[in-house]
């Protein structure tokens, strides 16, 4: 039974390897929405040495309202105080030709709100090249939505140069850079497309794909991390 540690906002956090006190090393946070992208993503950490410091996954909910209030708790903590945070989880690809699975790597968050530079993309796309060899990286804008963009809207956002949506990347790391200054970046997975457009996920091998991809993105998010981090205060 997978109980409490999936509530929205609640943290799984992974110890440093070794156990004993906490190493010197900055943490890494990584936020997602969904229970599924929380399984696929601690599964992928599971068994790791974690030599860039402690790494703490969280399941925020859906939606930009639930991402900021959950990443805020989340950085509030002595834990996570000085933090890089990568969000992830799945998207729309909004690029004709992408395919389930594809990894979207943002060079920018954009919202209503504010546009948000990614930290670090040339270093996560060659991470992620090497960790998932003969899967597509896309790279550029990443749009944010307050809820599921589908059919003519994607072709609008299109238009304005991003090439995937989600609801809670741009708000989480907009909310992160509120806290203080960090690296922060946007890793998602594309589980529909243009020509691939899916009602839920898991229950074709669209999903079931993104899946896997998502279970294996954790060796270039702690290659990343331990390429940019950030000194103690």
């Amino acid at each position: 039974m997978d109980s409490p540690p999936d509530r929205a906002g609640q943290a799984d956090e992974a110890p440093p390897a070794g156990g004993g006190a906490a190493p010197a090393a900055a943490p890494l946070l990584i936020a997602c929405a969904l229970g599924i992208e929380r399984m696929a993503l601690r599964s992928g950490l599971a068994g790791r040495t974690r030599e860039s410091g402690p790494v703490t996954v969280i399941r925020t909910g859906m939606g930009p309202k639930n991402a900021e209030r959950a990443t805020a708790r989340a950085l509030g903590t002595d834990r996570n105080r000085d933090a890089a945070v990568i969000a992830s989880g799945f998207c729309a690809g909004l690029v004709p030709g992408m395919n389930p699975g594809d990894l979207i790597v943002a060079d920018e968050t954009r919202d209503s709100h504010d546009l948000t530079r990614c930290t670090g993309t040339g270093l996560l796309v060659e991470a992620l090249s090497l960790a998932l060899p003969g899967r597509t990286v896309h790279t550029g804008p990443l749009a944010g939505s307050d809820h599921v963009v589908r059919g003519p809207e994607r072709a609008g956002l299109r238009a304005t140069g991003a090439v995937a949506v989600d609801m809670e990347s741009a708000a989480t790391l907009r909310t992160a850079l509120s806290a203080g200054p960090r690296p922060v970046a946007a890793v998602r997975v594309v589980v529909d497309a243009p020509e691939h457009e899916l009602v839920r996920i898991g229950t074709v091998s669209g999903g079931i794909s993104a899946f896997r991809v998502l279970r294996a993105v954790i060796p270039a998010f702690l290659e990343w991390h331990r390429s940019l981090l950030l000194p103690r205060r």
